[in-house]
C-alpha cells in the first residue's frame, strides 16, 4: 500500500502581496492563508462577505486585523464592490478567492486582464456548462492494451469503471484533481475547474477521464494517475485526424 499526503489544488505560494476574497463558507480555506501572510509579514487585504454579520464565521479571530479586513454583510452593505479592486491589475499581488459560484464567476470576468496565474480560486462544485453535441470515442489503457468504447452520453470515467478498469477519482465533477493524468498526444477537451489556462495550453495533462470530455480533432492519448495500469489513450471512432 502506498500512502501520500493530501492533494492540494489551492496551494498558498510565496508572493510579494495578497488580496483574499471570501464569500460565506469560502472563508474556510482563506483563513489559513491569512494566518500565513501575517506570519510572513507580507502585505495583505481580505474582502469577506456573507448574508449577515452573524452568519460570517471567524470574525472574532479577524478582529485584531480589522485594518486589513473589509467586511461586507450583504444585509448591511450590499454586494462586494469587486470592480473597485479588479479594474486595475495589481502587479506583484496574488488574488486568492473562494465562495459561491456567482462570486467566483464575477471575479474571473472582472480579472480577465490580470496577468496569467495571479488569480487563483477554489470551487465547491463544477461550474455550469452548456450542453454540446459529443461523439463516441475509444479509450485504450496502453499498458494493458485494454480498449474501452465511451458512448457519447457517458463520461470516460464511467465507461472505464463499467469495464472494470480501476480509476482513481473522488468528486466526479472535475473540481478535486484526483483524476488528473498525463497527456501523451493530441488535444483533450478540458471540462475541469482545476487546470489553469497555461496548464491547458501546455497540453501535457488533463482531468478529462472524470468528466464527459472528448478529444478535440479526433485523437488524444493519456496516461498515468487516472487509471490503475498507468496509461490511457483515446481516439474518436473516425480515427486520428
Amino acid at each position: 500500500m502506498r500512502v501520500r499526503g493530501p492533494l492540494d489544488n489551492f496551494g498558498f505560494r510565496p508572493e510579494p502581496a495578497y488580496l483574499f476574497v471570501a464569500g460565506g463558507i469560502g472563508i474556510t480555506p482563506i483563513l489559513p492563508m491569512v494566518r500565513e501572510a501575517v506570519r510572513r509579514g507580507v502585505p495583505w487585504r481580505l474582502a469577506y462577505g456573507g448574508r449577515t454579520a452573524a452568519s460570517m464565521a471567524f470574525l472574532d479571530e479577524l478582529a485584531p486585523h480589522r485594518e486589513h479586513v473589509w467586511r461586507y454583510p450583504k444585509d448591511e452593505t450590499g454586494r462586494m464592490p469587486l470592480d473597485d479592486w479588479l479594474a486595475r491589475p495589481r502587479p506583484g499581488t496574488a488574488l486568492y478567492a473562494c465562495g459561491p459560484e456567482s462570486l467566483l464567476t464575477a471575479i474571473e470576468e472582472g480579472s480577465a486582464h490580470w496577468d496569467p496565474g495571479t488569480v487563483r480560486m477554489e470551487r465547491f462544485a463544477a461550474r455550469p456548462r452548456p450542453a454540446v453535441p459529443r461523439a463516441e470515442v475509444e479509450v485504450v489503457c496502453a499498458r494493458s492494451e485494454t480498449t474501452v468504447t465511451v458512448p457519447a452520453d457517458r463520461s470516460v470515467l464511467s465507461a472505464l469503471e463499467a469495464t472494470g478498469v480501476p480509476v482513481v477519482c473522488s468528486c466526479r465533477e472535475g473540481v478535486c484533481g484526483t483524476c488528473e493524468t498525463r497527456v501523451l498526444d493530441g488535444v483533450p477537451e478540458h471540462l475541469d475547474d482545476i487546470l489553469s489556462a497555461d496548464e491547458r495550453a501546455a497540453g501535457d495533462r488533463a482531468c478529462t477521464p472524470a468528466c464527459p470530455g472528448r478529444a478535440e480533432g479526433g485523437w488524444c492519448s493519456m496516461c498515468d494517475r487516472a487509471t490503475a495500469d498507468g496509461t490511457a489513450r483515446c481516439a474518436s471512432r473516425g480515427g486520428r485526424s
